[in-house]
């Protein structure tokens, strides 16, 4: 079974995304910060991180720059769930090792997409 884990700061949206894959089939790791993702990426070894960029403390980049510098986390496929969705921010992201970049409103159907596509590749 995928697990994905799903890095979200506000805890309706968090629980929407994780519904969403669960319905799907998906296993769901939920997490409120970054810094509680780093924890699950160390115990519960997902397949996917879906992130949001703009959070308390460290930023979704941050998790992400920090995932693909680990040698055991950095082919880990990321995806950005953001609000953030100017071309530059795009840019910035996928420089900071974001596989796929999703701006927020979403549907259900483009999270799926989403996390099928990036464990394809």
């Amino acid at each position: 079974m995928v697990t994905v884990l799903v890095v979200e700061d506000v805890a309706s949206e968090r629980q929407m995304i994780s519904d969403y894959l669960r319905a799907e089939g998906y296993q769901v790791v939920p997490a409120a910060n970054a810094t509680e993702a780093l924890q699950h990426l160390r115990t519960d070894k997902p397949d996917v991180v879906l992130t949001d960029l703009v959070m308390e403390g460290m930023s979704g980049l941050e998790l992400c720059r920090l995932i693909k510098k680990n040698p055991e986390t950095r082919k880990l496929p990321v995806v950005a769930c953001t609000s953030k969705n100017q071309e530059l921010d795009k840019l910035w992201g996928m420089k900071q090792g974001i596989d796929l970049y999703l701006t927020k409103p979403f549907s259900r159907e483009e999270i799926i997409r989403a996390v099928k596509s990036v464990m394809v590749s």
